[in-house]
C-alpha cells in the first residue's frame, strides 16, 4: 500500500515575517507543531527555516513496540523482536509516502529545499535497536519515545536568502489549507505567555562525583579500554509557563547551524546544536566532528589566541584525529570513497572555540540512509572510542539513562536525504521540569577540575537563556 499525498502550494513574500513570529501564530491554531531553523543565513545552501503543523502520520518507537498512523487513519502496532530491524521497518515507512504535484510549477520536484519528509528524533537510548549493547531505564529516568517520527500536511519554507515564504499542503483525500495558512500570516498578534524559574537546579551528579568519574574514566583509558569516553552529568529545573521562552534567548545568545523546537505536547525537546549527527544529499554523506573545546572570553584578541593554542593542543587534538578516525570507520561501513575534506578547522560559537572536521563518503548503492544513520549512530563525539566499548562504560556508570541527550533530530525526505542535528546544547521539557545535560571527552591525560569546567562551559548558553527567558 502507498499513500498518494496531493501537493498545493503558495509562495508568498516573507520581508516583514520571522520564523519565531510564524511559529506563534501556527501553534495557536495548530498544537504539535515544529520548528526548524539555521543561523547560517549567510549561505545560500543553508539559508532555510521550516514550520510543519498538522501530522498525518507517524512511526513511533516505544517500550520495545513499533506503532505506525497512517493518513487513513488506521494503525499498526507491533512488538519489537530480536528479529525486528528497526531501521527496516522505518526505511518501508518512508516508502509509503508518494507526492504527486498538482499545482506545482514544472520543476517543482526538484526544489532545492525540503518539502516533504518524516521530521523527528531518535534519542540516544535507541542505539540498542542498531548495535549489540545494552541500554536499561535507569532510576530517575525521564521517559520518552526512543524514536519518533511524523508526515506533516502543512510545511511552510521561509527562504530567508530571498525574502520568500512557500506554504506546501500536502493532501490525502482532503481538500488544500494554503489558504488558511496564508490568513494566519496576515494575524497581526499572537499569544505569549511568560516564564519562570522555581527553584535551583539540580544535578544527577555532584561536582566532585564527576571528577571521580573522570578518574574512572582515566583509569580505563590507561589500561586501554578505550582511548577516550564521554561521560556526562544531566541537570533540571522546575519552571511554570512557557518554555519557548526558553528557545527564544537560547538562538539569541546562541546561535548555531541548527536550532530546533519539537513540540509533542506532553514533552518538548529544543535546543541551538552546533553539530550534525549526519547529512545524506544525493547520496553523499558526511559526518562533522566536534572535538576540542576552549571557553570564550568575549575579548576577541585573547579569543584568537586562544584559538591558536587549542589548534596546537596536544590532548585535544589527539582527541580530534580519534575522533576522524572514527567517524572515517563508521562511514565506511556503508560508502566508498571515504575522505576528510576538512581538518581541524578552528570555529567560535557563543561561549566556546571548537575544532571542527568534516569526513564524507559515497553511500553504497545497496545501502539505506536509515542502514548508513545506524551504522554511525551515536556520534563518537558523545560516546567515545571504540564506541562499542565507550558506550558499555557509559551504561555502567552514568546515574541516568540519556534519553534525548546525544541522540539525534531533523529531518529526512522520502528520497533519503537525511539532515540530522546531535541533541547536544538542548532541552527537554516535560512535567514542568527542564532537563539538560552535558559531557567531557575524557582521556588519559584529562584533568578532572579542567574536564569539570568543560561541562559548566558546554551549558554556560543554556543556563543564560534560562536567565533572559524570565525578561521575555
Amino acid at each position: 500500500m502507498t499513500y498518494s499525498l496531493t501537493t498545493h502550494y503558495k509562495k508568498i513574500l516573507a520581508d516583514t515575517i520571522t520564523p519565531v513570529s510564524v511559529y506563534l501564530k501556527i501553534r495557536d491554531k495548530f498544537p504539535n507543531s515544529i520548528l526548524l531553523e539555521s543561523s547560517d543565513y549567510h549561505a545560500n545552501d543553508n539559508s532555510f527555516s521550516y514550520i510543519c503543523c498538522n501530522p498525518i502520520a507517524s512511526i513511533k518507537v516505544e517500550n520495545e513496540t513499533i506503532t505506525q498512523r497512517f493518513p487513513d487513519g488506521t494503525k499498526e502496532v507491533a512488538e519489537i523482536t530480536p528479529e525486528t530491524d528497526v531501521t527496516e521497518v522505518i526505511h518501508n515507512f518512508g516508502k509509503l509516502f508518494k507526492t504527486t504535484q498538482n499545482t506545482l510549477p514544472a520543476g517543482g520536484q526538484d526544489f532545492k529545499f525540503i518539502y516533504n519528509g518524516l521530521f523527528g528524533y531518535m534519542a540516544y537510548d535507541a542505539v540498542r535497536y542498531f548495535e549489540d549493547v545494552a541500554i536499561s531505564k535507569k532510576e530517575d529516568s525521564v521517559n520518552i519515545p526512543d524514536i519518533y517520527y511524523a508526515v506533516y500536511q502543512n510545511i511552510i519554507a521561509i527562504n530567508h536568502f530571498k525574502n520568500e515564504a512557500y506554504l506546501f499542503a500536502h493532501c490525502y483525500n482532503t481538500e488544500s489549507n494554503v489558504d488558511e495558512i496564508e490568513q494566519l500570516f496576515n494575524v497581526r498578534t499572537f499569544s505569549s505567555y511568560n516564564f519562570n524559574k522555581e527553584g535551583e537546579p539540580e544535578s544527577n551528579l555532584k561536582d566532585e562525583d564527576y571528577k571521580d568519574q573522570v578518574a574512572l574514566a582515566k583509569k580505563h583509558c590507561q589500561r586501554g579500554d578505550v582511548f577516550q569516553l564521554v561521560l556526562s552529568r544531566r541537570f533540571k529545573q522546575r519552571f511554570k509557563g512557557d518554555e519557548f521562552n526558553v528557545y527564544r534567548a537560547l538562538r539569541s545568545i546562541n546561535p548555531s547551524p541548527y536550532l530546533f523546537y519539537f513540540d509533542y505536547g506532553n514533552f518538548k525537546i529544543f535546543g541551538s546544536s552546533p553539530e550534525a549527527q549526519l547529512i545524506v544529499k544525493d547520496g553523499k554523506a558526511e559526518i562533522h566532528p566536534i572535538a576540542g573545546t576552549y571557553k570564550r572570553t568575549g575579548n576577541d584578541e585573547k579569543d584568537a589566541e586562544l584559538a591558536k593554542k587549542l589548534a596546537q593542543d596536544e590532548k585535544e587534538n589527539s582527541e580530534h584525529v580519534m575522533l576522524v578516525d572514527l567517524a572515517r570507520n563508521d562511514l565506511s561501513r556503508n560508502g566508498n570513497t571515504v575522505k576528510v575534506e576538512t581538518y581541524r578547522e578552528v570555529q567560535y560559537f557563543s561561549h566556546v572555540i571548537h575544532l571542527v572536521s568534516k569526513v564524507t563518503g559515497q553511500k553504497k548503492k545497496d545501502s539505506t540512509t536509515m542502514k548508513v544513520v545506524a551504522d554511525t549512530f551515536p556520534a563518537g563525539t558523545l560516546s567515545g572510542a571504540p564506541k562499542h566499548m565507550a558506550m558499555q562504560l557509559i551504561e555502567k556508570y552514568e546515574k541516568t539513562s540519556r534519553s534525548y541527550y546525544g541522540g539525534a533530530i531533523g529531518f529526512m525526505d522520502f528520497d533519503g536525504n537525511f539532515n540530522h542535528a546531535i541533541m547536544i546544547r538542548t532541552f527537554l521539557s516535560k512535567d514542568h521540569e527542564l532537563y539538560y545535560q552535558a559531557g567531557a571527552g575524557l582521556v588519559a591525560a584529562s584533568n578532572p577540575d579542567d574536564e569539570l569546567q568543560e561541562t559548566y562551559n558546554k551549558l554556560g548558553a543554556l543556563n543564560k537563556a534560562l536567565e533572559i527567558a524570565e525578561t521575555i
